[in-house]
């Protein structure tokens, strides 16, 4: 018997061992015709083992590196496709720099914070009081996202002023859209809707229970007599 641990190695372990078979004996044939016609059968079947690679744009040109990559790069065929090196492939990529932009308020998100901070740029009076009122709504919004809790409109003014660096004030808070109607539009109010019912319902139940042990008690109390 053969164990695994006697065999080559697999390189890629998803086409299985008899692909690699396939490969190695390609590597031995003689002949550069037909160890072309070889590679082109073995292409074919490793897209017929890998079906879901056909989604994938050029996923014929990925099956040809995955071939020359389980020929450890020593398969001399000739490729549509431009041959890869093993040293392309092991460069590692370059290390994606992680923003460093400070948010004041995390459940406003960043990109309300830069719209506010650009207020300044803007001369139209018009379009002031539409941002001001526009983002004070959308911000309340946010907040009962994140908290999904009730808040009070002047905590939404204020932290729009700071945002804004002062630029932009709520004169009257009391026009935001009210915490119900913005609720109901989230559907956050569901769950506490549900809750209550279902504590008015195990009330009632208990009520039933409690009406019921008393009439047995009284029953019991005059049989007793």
């Amino acid at each position: 018997m053969e164990y695994n641990t006697s065999r080559g190695k697999l390189l890629l372990p998803e086409y299985g061992r008899n692909v690699q078979n396939m490969i190695q004996h390609a590597m031995e044939i003689e002949d550069r015709e037909e160890r072309n016609r070889a590679s082109q059968a073995i292409i074919e079947v490793m897209g017929q083992l890998n079906p879901h690679l056909r989604d994938v744009d050029d996923y014929r040109h990925k099956l040809w590196t995955h071939l020359f990559v389980m020929s450890d790069f020593k398969l001399d065929v000739d490729s549509p496709f431009e041959i890869p090196e093993a040293e392309a492939l092991k460069e590692r990529p370059q290390v994606v720099p992680y923003p460093k932009s400070k948010i004041r308020f995390g459940h406003f998100g960043q990109y309300s914070q830069k719209i506010l901070e650009m207020s300044k740029d803007m001369t139209d009076e018009g379009e002031r009081e539409y941002m001001t009122n526009a983002m004070g709504n959308f911000m309340k919004k946010q907040y009962l996202l994140h908290n999904n809790t009730a808040v009070e409109n002047h905590v939404i003014a204020d932290q729009l002023s700071v945002l804004s660096q002062g630029d932009l004030k709520i004169e009257n808070p009391d026009e935001l859209v009210s915490t119900n109607l913005l609720l109901r539009a989230l559907g956050l109010n569901q769950t506490s809707n549900t809750n209550q019912n279902n504590s008015n319902n195990n009330s009632n139940n208990s009520n039933i229970n409690n009406r019921r042990s008393g009439s047995r008690k009284k029953k019991q109390q005059k049989r007793t007599k």
